[in-house]
């Protein structure tokens, strides 16, 4: 392995819903961390490996930083937080097209008190009008925190991510390959499979339903002729009126979720895949420590 080797942790942040997973996605070239319009997909923290010749960068996708308002919430941001301080890089990625805001702001000056470096993203110039106007509001949010590098990108589009990717190698320490070459994420296939399941539920359910969703893997099974993965999960919510809505009328609800989740499933594995989805109630499952734990929020 040559001595100039880099390698180093990259923790990626912002406020939800600015495109932390879509562009961590396509930088790995993989769905790993699931995609939502709804704020607070991400629920934990979900490692991912980037290698090239020269280099290894471990994404960190986490947990967008909010006012919490339940056990999970505070668990997220704790996830959030925690990041900061074992990186070599920190990921700062905001929403251009949106504007910047409060919750922008509150991170950038949370960020000034973290010695490691800070890479500002300015994501989703594809929907902004004028680049320059796009830059300008860079410049200017440059005043709340301070930042090594400040880059204009798109994620959906691939836009300056590869000048993105070879700035954040040149901040990264010598080091080791952590991981081997062929190897993208940390994450056990039952814990993508379960939020694989959960993003078809964000995707069609309504909107006070999705945050009290939680996805329990029950059974994951390869048949004796390889040829297919027996998969039992069940989808637990706070509500019994909730139930109803995500089984939806003679179970239409639940089979469509299914069908989208098994796709997705079947690509990652690159296998078949029978999917049996269960939904129980598990009122006010996120402010218990126990269900947390159970569902992989420990």
């Amino acid at each position: 392995m040559s001595e100039e080797f880099r390698s180093g942790f990259v923790a990626i942040v912002g406020r939800p819903n600015v495109g932390k997973s879509t562009l961590m996605n396509s930088m790995v070239g993989e769905k790993i961390a699931i995609i939502s319009d709804k704020p607070q997909t991400t629920r934990n923290r979900i490692q991912c490996v980037l290698t090239r010749p020269n280099y290894q960068i471990i994404f960190i996708d986490t947990p967008g930083i909010h006012k919490p308002k339940n056990r999970l919430g505070e668990y997220m941001v704790q996830v959030a937080r925690s990041a900061l301080e074992e990186v070599d890089v920190v990921l700062f990625i905001v929403d251009i097209w949106e504007g910047i805001g409060s919750g922008d702001r509150f991170i950038a000056e949370e960020l000034r008190k973290v010695k490691t470096p800070v890479i500002l993203a300015a994501n989703k110039v594809d929907r902004v009008e004028s680049i320059e106007d796009a830059r300008k509001m860079a410049e200017d949010f440059c005043e709340w925190g301070d930042f090594n590098e400040v880059i204009l990108v798109s994620a959906l589009e691939g836009t300056n991510l590869d000048r993105l990717e070879s700035t954040i190698a040149s901040y990264l320490p010598e080091g080791p390959k952590y991981y081997p070459d062929d190897m993208i994420t940390d994450q056990p296939e039952r814990f993508i499979v379960a939020e694989l399941i959960r993003e078809k539920a964000l995707e069609l359910l309504e909107e006070e339903v999705p945050h009290g969703i939680g996805v329990e893997i029950t059974s994951f099974k390869e048949r004796e002729d390889k040829n297919i993965i027996d998969i039992y999960a069940t989808i637990y919510c706070e509500k019994k009126s909730h139930k109803g809505i995500i089984i939806g009328k003679g179970g239409s609800m639940l089979r469509e979720i299914g069908t989208r989740a098994r796709h997705d499933i079947e690509r990652l594995l690159g296998t078949h895949v029978y999917l049996e989805l269960w939904v129980k109630v598990r009122e006010n499952w996120r402010n218990n420590v126990v269900d947390l734990k159970n569902l992989g929020y420990d």
